[in-house]
């Protein structure tokens, strides 16, 4: 399989580069039966674009979706679902008179070692976060085939720059409030408070980063394959293939190393007939198997590379040192469009998994 490719069961095949005609994703394995058009995956890739535009990129594509195959009637047939959203956006010659001074923090250097310089290197090319839109167009659909086994999926800001989220709040009110602001925090103040970091580093030139955060709730016990096959390492797997993550952690993560085991093993006891923990320090999953618990997930996406700051860097064409301002439409934080990439990464993992322990079938029924 190719490294384009992820899953077993529900494999994800993405195409397309930063300012490349199109954008897409080929789906195989989604099981017969789902109930599925284009509005289903239009509504998740409308949460990619924030409604204030001081805080993103100038870039605004539309991203009006095409289900190319796979459906039929209203439903999936169990044949492969190719999606694709056109690029009109991109304005390709900004980038011609950079292709030489490789833009640190990006992946422009390496890639063009690795390709001998046929790689395209307009916008980052196949490093753009751009090509996340095929994981927010696969994660509809596993997001719709989640929901109907009771699984749901939301991820939430908790952090952008110095600005934390330092309540704890239920699902309801991530359900409620995360998408009516424009850092995607579902706490109303924190998010005037990371608006505002966000807009400083821009008046700065600069960039700023943050944290994002997800719970699957619901995940039935006993979803994973140990060893290697574990849900925890599929999960972060799936969540370092989104350009700009350079970290996970679940449950307490970093933080149980400072920690006893009487303090962070999460006991057991009965609620309501239900085996449950009184805490959840494992984040939903021991022995890379989901427990029953919420299955909590971290993710740091750092800043975004591209900045209007004078920075140093090499003229490979004359292998001189120089200096480079990164011009162009630019997000001064990726955390607001990363939002909903993270959530369609754990679920497009949840799903592949949940087909190989037989949790969901590959024909479904009672729906017409």
């Amino acid at each position: 399989m190719e490294s384009n490719s992820i899953g077993k069961e529900f494999v994800i095949t993405c195409f397309g580069e930063s300012h490349g005609r199109c954008v897409g994703v080929v789906i195989d394995g989604c099981p017969a039966g789902l109930a599925l058009s284009e509005q289903d995956i239009q509504k998740e890739l409308d949460k990619r674009i924030p409604p204030k535009p001081e805080i993103v990129s100038a870039r605004r594509e539309k991203d009006v979706v095409e289900i190319l195959s796979g459906t039929f009637n209203g439903f999936t047939t169990g044949a492969p679902i190719c999606t694709r959203v056109w690029s009109k956006e991109a304005i390709p010659g900004e980038y011609d008179l950079i292709k030489d001074t490789p833009r640190p923090g990006h992946a422009d250097y390496p890639a063009r070692i690795k390709y001998g310089s046929f790689n395209d290197y307009r916008g980052g090319g196949r490093f753009s976060g751009r090509i996340t839109v095929a994981f927010v167009m696969a994660g509809a659909v596993a997001k719709k085939l989640l929901g109907l086994f009771g699984v749901e999926v939301l991820a939430y800001t908790i952090e952008i720059g110095k600005v934390k989220l330092s309540t704890m709040l239920t699902l309801e009110e991530i359900r409620k409030n995360t998408y009516k602001t424009a850092v995607r925090c579902p706490n109303l103040e924190s998010a005037k408070e990371m608006e505002k970091a966000i807009l400083e580093a821009k008046k700065e030139g600069d960039s700023v980063g943050g944290i994002v955060e997800c719970v699957a709730s619901n995940v039935p016990v006993g979803v994973g394959e140990p060893i290697f096959d574990s849900l925890d390492a599929e999960i972060a797997k799936m969540l370092f293939d989104v350009p700009a993550v350079k970290g996970v952690e679940f449950g307490a993560g970093f933080k149980a190393a400072r920690l006893k085991g009487s303090e962070n093993n999460d006991p057991y006891v009965i609620r309501n007939g239900k085996i449950v923990t009184l805490s959840n320090n494992a984040g939903g999953v021991l022995g890379g198997l989901s427990s029953g618990m919420p299955i909590l997930v971290r993710a740091a996406i750092k800043p975004t590379p591209s900045i209007s700051k004078e920075q140093r860097t090499i003229d490979l064409s004359k292998m001189e040192e120089t200096l480079i301002r990164v011009k162009g439409r630019h997000d001064p934080c990726i955390l607001p469009k990363a939002v909903p990439v993270i959530e369609s990464a754990v679920a497009i993992v949840l799903v592949d998994l949940m087909l190989r322990a037989g949790f969901i079938p590959k024909v479904l029924g009672g729906q017409k």
